[in-house]
């Protein structure tokens, strides 16, 4: 059996209900908010439709990973759970697929993040070697921050959340006053049917939920986390869906379609429009501080969860170390390496056009460890833990399949190239795990027989 990871080395208590909500939320509301309405003015105001759907199924996949943090209180979060209910190779195959989500959102985010320095700064607009440096240079500086400490990496995530809401929220309210009836029609101007407008949109729009679960993967340093966890994600997804929803309606209401899809920084324009330059700047700067934030916090998840899932022996030794500050600084290093690769793989592509591939990639690579999550707790009963009978037992299976079910609708909007890409990456994992359970046995036995 593998060694269980509760008695880590890392310091306990460091993350309270502020820092896990603002890490819930700072994850989310990042660069999908701030750059999303750009990729879904191609579908038009249909594309509202699969933000209220995506919301829907975030919520319940907010339900469904609070009631297994209350299980399962263990570092890892969906590799933890899917762990539990499923047994080793599917937990290998979800560590893996959670990790290459958390890689890829980091370069998704960090080339959202340049977008935005380029609206502030014309110079590194027009320049994409100063947009790469920028990129890059916000990956590695984070990557600093969180080696040096989780408490440290929480007080950014808090200041950053909350420094982001505020520009959201006047635009999400205030903007609905210089919103024009005309630019909600055509309703569908994609050219697909209605219901493939929406999933494919409902696909990008995940993008801005990836991190709904951030509170779970570093458990071993939450306070309280059977309380602190279900609630932190619970409250952060709502609020999330509340800032999405109206910001992006705001967004299709003041621009025209056309004007919005062609933006690399579609939330500064929009308050260019509405109130001036001025605030287009200010709308800049909110953003910027946002991605930073969001990247901040998937910068901490690239620790947590490979170094997890190395103290289970499941990933490699040498990821499970703790650095002086008592922090996974391998698995940081290594994850965030690959990051700059796909952002320099990706950068040639332009801005949108970037941001676009990686975030499907990621998408792709979240949707597995959330279909599987959505049956864990049903399984982890059935295994022999908690028991439930009757209503309470249908309810959890109802639950789970209700996220299930979206999981795979939202696999299937993320489109064929996107699904094949993203099932090779994971599937390039499974020679690492028979290398892992070879070297295992091997461990086990040389322990077994010391004097052979």
């Amino acid at each position: 059996m593998p060694t269980k990871n509760a008695d880590s080395g890392q310091p306990r208590g460091a993350l309270g209900l502020l820092a896990c909500t603002a890490l819930v939320v700072g994850n989310m509301i990042g660069s999908g908010i701030f750059l999303l309405p750009a990729s879904l003015a191609a579908f038009g105001p249909i594309a509202l439709g699969g933000w209220l759907l995506t919301s829907l199924g975030a919520l319940i996949l907010a339900i469904i990973f609070g009631r297994l943090s209350q299980l399962v209180c263990k570092t890892g979060g969906p590799y933890a759970y899917t762990e539990a209910g499923y047994g080793e190779f599917a937990g290998f195959l979800i560590a893996w697929g959670y990790w290459i989500t958390l890689w890829t959102g980091n370069a998704g985010v960090a080339v959202a993040l340049a977008g935005y320095v380029g609206f502030l700064l014309p110079e590194v607009a027009a320049s994409p070697g100063y947009s790469l440096a920028v990129a890059l240079g916000a990956i590695w500086l984070l990557t600093l921050v969180n080696i040096r400490g989780v408490k440290q990496a929480g007080v950014v995530q808090v200041v950053t959340t909350l420094l982001k809401l505020l520009p959201l929220l006047l635009i999400g309210t205030l903007g609905f006053f210089w919103v024009e009836a005309a630019n909600y029609r055509p309703f569908n101007v994609s050219g697909q049917s209605d219901l493939a407008a929406i999933s494919a949109a409902a696909a990008l729009t995940l993008w801005a939920y990836l991190g709904l679960e951030s509170a779970t993967v570093p458990a071993g340093a939450v306070v309280n986390p059977e309380r602190t966890i279900p609630r932190a994600t619970v409250i952060g997804v709502l609020l999330a869906a509340a800032v999405y929803i109206s910001v992006t309606t705001v967004a299709i209401g003041v621009l025209p379609s056309t004007t919005l899809a062609a933006s690399a920084a579609p939330l500064a324009d929009v308050a260019s429009a509405m109130w001036g330059p001025g605030w287009g700047l200010l709308i800049a700067l909110g953003a910027v501080i946002a991605t930073f934030g969001t990247l901040n916090g998937f910068t901490l998840l690239t620790g947590q969860v490979p170094y997890g899932a190395a103290l289970d022996r499941v990933f490699p030794a040498s990821l499970g170390r703790l650095s002086r500050f008592g922090t996974p600084a391998n698995a940081l290093v290594f994850s965030n390496l690959l990051a700059s690769i796909l952002v320099i793989m990706n950068f040639s592509h332009g801005l949108v056009g970037a941001f676009n591939a990686i975030i499907l990639l990621a998408v792709m690579s979240s949707l597995l460890p959330y279909a599987l999550c959505a049956f864990a707790e049903l399984l982890i009963r059935l295994k022999g833990g908690p028991g439930l009978r009757g209503a309470a037992l249908a309810k959890v299976a109802l639950l789970g399949s209700l996220g299930f079910v979206y999981s795979g609708w939202a696999l299937f909007g993320a489109g064929a190239q996107t699904v094949f890409l993203g099932t090779l990456l994971i599937l390039g994992g499974v020679p690492l795990h028979i290398w892992m359970q070879w070297r295992n046995a091997r461990d086990d036995q040389a322990t077994a027989s010391p004097g052979a």
